[in-house]
Formats: structure tokens, C-alpha cells, sequence
């Protein structure tokens, strides 16, 4: 900043960042810089003298300080400021007469748009009432006037009256320019609404929307929108979850041609937006207006893992409208799809919990047409997947009404191949696994198979569970339900409980009967079984439970009769006593092993005579 400015025109404000020790004007920073980095000492020292003389000099015109919102210092003429701003000069004198300094300062809080807009207001009264105006730039200077006071009172050519006058042309805007003009309201927008210039420009918003659109269309009530055939084609049937399903992409782009543009406005401004509309909160009963916030939800996810301007509670507002309006609607709407694409945006935002339950019953209901895509919704504690919301959408589809067998035997297929996707996470809790395994009753499933395939994953996936927690896990079983395949593997398998394989095979005996898959043993031959299996077990030889197949070799198929109930009572009670037997074995080795381990027993090179495990097959 020179001292001899031309004719007519006052010097500009000397500006210092608060806590810094040397104060540069902001034509010379760079000169400077340049000047430290790439001259000698010498000539660095002649800069800073001839620096400190321009300082001193201007001492005489810069001599009031104002410090704004506590991140920069101003020096000003106070003169030339009190021209123009009513409030500054008021408030010079009073701290003038409080501090009774005559040149000291005074700091300002709160004021539009910070730094940036003092100094633009320091531009305007060192420039003779003069600055450039255009859309960037006339809301900061409008509620800069506003709140300093800069009216026709002090000045004739006062800055209120020139930004007024520029946004007398508002409706005369293009819709780019006024989007532009609402978006800079960010930063100060307590100001610009305090003053009405928001709702001037959400106003011209609508105006331009009217222009291309049908403006009826963003007032008209849901269900008048839901009956027109354009609803009906342009609302159904969802795609993909990955992206916007096609149940929520707009029927025709004269509708939604400004869904993209407005998107790029801060949540409060849509809020006021939408407000303006009176479809705010319980009130939406709106569509299209549901659509665009769900539309701006989703960019607003996106931006927010870059992006920390705001925080995801300045969204809870429009996710809670957003969730009112797909209630309104449900499912003559919206998929299943495209509720849990509805679910997965509106998660992240914070949304009332009301909300949430009424979104989760509406899924719920309609469980049996997600696919296991649908389910995988990323889960926001330690665990890979949201496993407390499926258990939350079981329950409200167990407890629906009119719930059909059909329904439930579909639902049960698609749990059983979500507890095979979700077994192999490692923070998975056992309680977990049987919340999912047990929210359906016994009737949702055919076939338990499924959900031996999950338990088989999950206990491959956790080898350090205790055997208690083994057989708990396998208490979400039906045995009776298992096929025969499924229970030769679960009793040949070595992580499954021996108590549990018993179990297993023993449900196999009623089978046995109702169906002729499996033929019994007469009562002679089952006593001699008997005999045979009690002189082993007090052996080191392999004890045996041996289900023989029908046709198999060995056994004549004549001396079983099948319709003897005394030969079926007979066998039941024979096999509940081997059963007691095989635990008192299990109970013994695990003893022996013990103890073997404790000795030190196992070792490549000695032999081993303990009693072998028993082969189950």
C-alpha cells in the first residue's frame, strides 16, 4: 500500500493475521516472500526499513484496529469506515468512552461471512462508495449492510441501497445464477434468512422449476400422484442395490431435470426449501419431493466420505421426511429392493428411531421377496454385517399377519443362506448366529440342512470354541428335519459334539419307521448287537453304531416285521442305552486324555493304548 494514493482515492486497510508477529500488506506479501527468498541480507535489510517507514506512514491513516470473529485484524481509518456504516461508528464510541484509549480497537463477533466480508465492506468505503457487484458476491454484501447499518441515514450512495437495487432482477436471473447466489448463503446463511433474502431466492428457485415444470406436481399429495400412470410405470421394480434402483428413477426427465442441480445446495437450505413447500417432516405426502430427497441423500453420502463440512445431524431432518414419505406409499411403491436401497442411504444420517421402526416393519413385511444381496447391509459396530437388523426385519416377518406357508418356507431358504455368508466373520457372536437361526419357527423349514451347512462354516471359522459352546450352537437344529446325507456328515464330523451326533442319528429312528428309508434289527439280533457292543466297550477295540440301509447287506429284510410296536419300543430303548453307554465313554477318554497330556504322554515315538474313539457313521 503506497502513502501517496491518487486523488480522490483512500488508501486501502492495512490487514494482519492474528498471531503473527510481522504484519504484511496483503499487494506486498508476495513481494516479500520473493524478496527473503532470493536476496542477500543486505537487501533485505533496506526492504524492511523502507517497509517499517511505509508502515509508519500509514499509521496516520490506519489507525484503528478491528478484530473480526477472532481470526484477523483490520487496520482502518475510522473516519473513512464511519462514512458509511452507522452501526461501526456507534459501537467505536462506545468503546471509546469505556476504554477512554484513543486509539484503540475493538473486536467484532459474528460478523457475515468473516474476514471476507469486512474486507469487502473496507473495499466499498475505501473505494467511494464504489464496488463491483455480481450473483458471487451480493448476498455477503447485502446482510454485511444489513447488519452494519449501511443505509441511505449516513450515506446517499450506501451499500443497501445498491444490493437491493441488483437483486430487484432476481426473477430475470438464469437458473445457474441463482443457484449460485443461494449457495454462497452458506457461510452467513442465519444472516440471509434473518433478512429474507432466502426465501426471495428459494422463491426464484420454485419460479424457475414452474418455468420448465409443472409446479403442481411438487404440491399435489402422494396419493393423487400415485394413482396416475405415470407413478404406476416410472416407480416399480428395482434393479440393482448397488445403484438407484428403477423404482425410484424418475418417469420422465421434464419431472427431475433439477434433482442434480439443486442437489448442490447445504442441507439447511433444503430444509427451508422444503419447508416452503409445507412437506416438511409428518407433513410430506409428497412423491416427487420424496424422490429428490432421497436423490440428495444419496450425493450427500457420497460427498460425506470426502468430505467433513457437514455433519451427518444437519441431514437427520431430511432423512426423517424423506422415510415419512416412503411410509405414506410402501410397498405400492417401492420394492423390496428398493427399500433396503432406501434403508442403506438413509442409515448413515442419524434418523429418528420412530422412523427407523416404522422403515424396518414396512421391509419386514415383505421379507420373503429380498434376495441374500438385499440382507448384507454393512454392519456399523465391529461385525462385517448388520446382523441386529435382519434379526429385527425375522421377527416383524414371523409376526406379520396372513403370513403364508409358502412365505415362510421362502424366507427360511434365504436365512439359511445368509447365516452361510455371515458365519465366517470373525466378530460374529454365537448369540448372534442363534438370534438369526431361531427368529423363524420350525415351519419355515423343509430341510435343516441349510442351516447344518452355517453351523459347519461358522465352527471352521471359530476352531477355539469350548464344547459347551459347540452344543449350544447346534441347539437351532431340528434333527428329525436332516437328511440322511446330512446327518452321516454331522456324525462323522470331529467338530460337532458326540452327544449332539447321537442325537442326530436317534431322530434317525423315527424315520425309520414312517418312511421304510431304514429297516430295524429283531429283537435276537439286536440282543446279540448288544452283547457284541457291551464286551467292546470294555475292550480297546473300535465301538460301533451302525445304521444299516434298506436292502443292505446282511440283513434280511422278512424277520423285521414292521408293524410290531414291541420291536420298536424294543429298539428305542436299546439305543438310549447305548447312548448312555457312549457318554460314560466319551467321559472316560476324555479323562485318559487329560491325564495323557498333563504326562506328556503323546509322542511320535511311543505307542499308544488308550481306548479309541468311537466310530460314528
Amino acid at each position: 500500500m503506497s502513502h501517496d494514493s491518487p486523488k480522490g482515492q483512500k488508501s486501502s486497510p492495512f490487514i494482519i493475521n492474528r498471531g503473527h508477529s510481522i504484519g504484511v500488506c496483503k499487494h506486498v506479501s508476495s513481494a516479500s516472500t520473493y524478496i527473503f527468498k532470493h536476496r542477500s541480507v543486505l537487501q533485505i535489510e533496506v526492504f524492511l526499513i523502507s517497509f517499517n517507514a511505509k508502515v509508519a506512514a500509514m499509521s496516520h491513516l490506519c489507525d484503528f484496529q478491528i478484530h473480526i470473529n477472532g481470526l484477523q485484524t483490520f487496520f482502518v481509518n475510522e473516519e473513512v469506515l464511519s462514512t458509511y456504516a452507522g452501526r461501526l461508528k456507534k459501537i467505536i464510541k462506545q468503546e471509546r468512552r469505556r476504554s477512554q484509549i484513543k486509539y484503540s480497537g475493538i473486536e467484532i463477533e459474528d460478523f457475515p461471512g468473516g474476514p471476507d466480508g469486512f474486507e469487502l465492506i473496507s473495499r466499498f468505503c475505501y473505494s467511494n462508495g464504489r464496488i463491483t457487484t455480481t450473483v458471487s458476491n451480493v448476498s455477503l454484501l447485502h446482510c454485511c449492510a444489513v447488519f452494519l447499518g449501511m443505509t441511505e441515514k449516513f450515506s446517499t450512495n450506501n451499500l443497501l441501497k445498491q444490493t437491493e437495487t441488483f437483486l430487484e432482477g432476481l426473477f430475470d436471473w438464469s437458473w445457474k445464477e441463482i443457484l449460485v447466489c443461494l449457495k454462497s448463503c452458506e457461510s452467513f446463511l442465519n444472516y440471509a434468512d434473518s433478512s429474507g433474502l432466502v426465501d426471495k431466492l428459494i422463491c426464484a428457485v420454485l419460479a424457475k422449476i414452474a418455468q420448465n415444470s409443472d409446479i403442481g406436481s411438487l404440491i399435489a399429495t402422494s396419493s393423487s400422484s400415485s394413482s396416475s400412470p405415470e407413478t404406476t410405470s416410472g416407480f416399480r421394480v428395482s434393479s440393482s442395490f448397488k445403484n438407484t434402483p428403477e423404482s425410484l428413477k424418475p418417469s420422465s426427465s421434464s419431472r427431475a431435470w433439477w434433482f442434480d442441480d439443486v442437489s448442490i445446495l447445504p442441507p439447511k437450505i433444503i430444509e427451508k426449501l422444503i419447508q416452503s413447500l409445507g412437506a416438511y417432516g409428518s407433513e410430506n405426502n409428497n412423491l416427487i419431493l420424496t424422490r429428490f430427497l432421497l436423490h440428495y441423500l444419496k450425493i450427500s453420502a457420497q460427498r460425506k466420505k470426502g468430505n467433513t463440512s457437514h455433519r451427518s445431524s444437519e441431514f437427520s431432518g431430511l432423512a426423517d421426511t424423506a422415510i415419512h414419505g416412503v411410509i405414506l406409499v410402501g410397498k405400492k411403491v417401492f420394492s423390496c429392493r428398493a427399500l433396503f436401497w432406501v434403508l442403506r442411504i438413509v442409515s448413515g444420517f442419524g434418523i429418528s428411531r420412530e422412523y427407523r421402526l416404522g422403515l424396518e416393519r414396512l421391509i419386514g413385511g415383505m421379507l420373503d421377496e429380498a434376495t441374500l444381496d438385499d440382507l448384507l447391509v454393512s454392519g456399523h459396530d465391529r461385525g462385517v454385517y448388520d446382523v441386529n437388523l435382519v434379526i429385527r426385519l425375522i421377527r416383524v416377518f414371523a409376526k406379520s399377519e396372513g403370513v403364508s406357508v409358502q412365505k415362510l418356507r421362502k424366507a427360511g431358504r434365504l436365512i439359511d443362506k445368509y447365516l452361510g455368508e455371515i458365519s465366517p466373520d470373525q466378530n460374529l457372536k454365537i448369540s448372534k448366529f442363534l438370534g438369526v437361526a431361531e427368529s423363524l419357527p420350525d415351519t419355515a423349514r423343509e430341510c435343516f440342512d441349510g442351516a447344518y451347512r452355517a453351523i459347519d462354516i461358522y465352527l471352521e471359522s471359530h476352531p477355539t470354541l469350548s464344547f459347551e459352546e459347540r452344543s449350544r450352537l447346534c441347539r437351532c437344529l431340528n434333527y428329525e428335519k436332516l437328511s440322511l446325507e446330512a446327518c452321516k456328515e454331522l456324525a462323522k464330523n470331529p467338530k460337532i459334539p458326540p452327544r449332539v451326533a447321537i442325537q442326530a442319528l436317534i431322530s434317525q429312528q423315527s424315520k425309520v419307521t414312517t418312511t421304510e428309508d431304514f429297516v430295524h434289527a429283531s429283537p435276537r439280533s439286536t440282543a446279540t448287537a448288544s452283547d457284541h457292543f457291551h464286551s467292546h466297550s470294555h475292550s480297546n477295540s473300535h465301538s460301533q453304531i451302525v445304521l444299516y440301509n434298506k436292502g443292505g447287506v446282511g440283513v434280511d429284510k422278512d424277520s423285521f416285521p414292521e408293524e410290531s410296536s414291541l420291536d420298536t419300543k424294543l429298539n428305542l430303548q436299546r439305543m438310549q442305552w447305548r447312548v448312555v453307554e457312549l457318554e460314560k465313554l466319551c467321559r472316560e477318554m476324555k479323562g485318559q486324555m487329560s491325564r495323557m497330556v498333563k504326562n506328556n504322554v503323546f509322542s511320535s515315538s511311543t505307542p499308544t493304548h488308550g481306548r479309541a474313539l468311537p466310530r460314528l457313521c
